[in-house]
């Protein structure tokens, strides 16, 4: 999957895939995770956001099933 490069302290990039609705993060640290059954307009809403981070921790986790890859 493409990711694009983000500004943020902990995420080095994202990336989502439509038409599987998984969008996938990968972290500073090297962890890529994958978040399953997200719409479309929360990908468009992480990216838009201030902060990825905090995006991720309100919006993301906890809200969608995902998997370390």
């Amino acid at each position: 999957m493409k990711r694009e490069h983000v500004e943020s302290s902990n995420i080095e990039s994202i990336g989502y895939d439509s038409d599987s609705q998984i969008l996938e993060i990968a972290f500073l640290n090297g962890s890529i995770y994958q978040y399953f059954d997200v719409p479309e307009h929360i990908h468009q809403e992480m990216m838009g956001a201030d902060s990825q981070g905090k995006y991720l921790a309100h919006q993301i986790k906890g809200h969608y099933r995902y998997s370390k890859v």
